[in-house]
């Protein structure tokens, strides 16, 4: 990483249906290829980093495995964006240089497997209104742990799941002040991920209309409907400790 660390646009921020954009590359090093700007999601809040492609102006292809965030030389975050090439792109690798333009274009199918599996951890903090010490977001299954001591039934959550998704509430990306959540500190669900701060406005979802859901502070990426995220049921629920609940998310067979 460069020792002064630049910054990339996140574009899904606020659009997460983004599947592509053009993009200039900063910087290819040993930590991954850096942009001026993505729509790759980086590895954060319990949620998968993005995979995908890029472009290159030749018209060859650089298959991306994953992407993280950037650090700057004291090994703290920064504003940079890592795309991480898959093990074998060792050839496309040696041809990309510095302020080349190419294209990022994310695997969509798997993105949309994360927008709705995270957006369904936000029907289930409404359904168990308990705190929230761990979370994990794949494109395979999902889970959150509860800090609870009471039991909790399978069947009972899919049903409450599946109600919240054909009742299509919309789902819609905002933003409150530091000082508005440190007035409203119960908006933090998660004991385990704290949302950044630093720019004065910390990114929020909010999961219903005139009736609300769920609202927290979030920086992931989800559908703008719950009627989008479809057959997902509870697969699993396991007693990880006295005082935690694991709730495991699947899709329907």
């Amino acid at each position: 990483m460069t020792q002064n660390g630049g910054m990339t646009q996140d574009l899904f921020r606020q659009d997460a249906y983004l599947k592509e954009c053009s993009a200039q590359v900063l910087r290819v090093d040993e930590h991954g290829i850096v942009l001026d700007r993505t729509v790759f999601y980086p590895l954060g809040g319990g949620q998968a980093g993005d995979a995908g492609l890029l472009l290159l102006a030749d018209g060859s292809e650089l298959r991306i495995a994953d992407t993280r965030k950037g650090k700057d030389a004291e090994g703290r975050a920064s504003h940079e964006i890592c795309h991480i090439p898959a093990p074998d792109q060792d050839d496309a690798l040696s041809k990309l240089k510095q302020g080349e333009a190419v294209t990022a274009r994310v695997d969509w199918q798997r993105r949309h497997r994360l927008m709705r599996f995270h957006t369904t951890t936000h029907l289930l903090c409404h359904l168990v209104p308990q705190l929230v010490n761990g979370c994990s977001i794949t494109a395979e299954s999902a889970r959150l742990d509860f800090s609870m001591t009471d039991p909790l039934d399978k069947e009972v959550l899919t049903e409450g799941i599946a109600r919240l998704v054909a009742a299509a509430y919309p789902v819609t990306v905002g933003a409150i002040s530091d000082a508005e959540l440190d007035a409203n500190p119960a908006l933090v669900k998660s004991m385990s991920v704290q949302p950044p701060r630093g720019t004065g406005q910390i990114r929020t979802i909010r999961v219903g209309g005139d009736q609300l859901i769920d609202f927290q502070p979030c920086g992931g990426t989800h559908v703008a409907n719950t009627s989008e995220i479809g057959a997902v049921v509870v697969t699993k629920i396991e007693k990880k400790s006295a005082t935690t609940r694991r709730v495991v998310l699947g899709f329907a067979a």
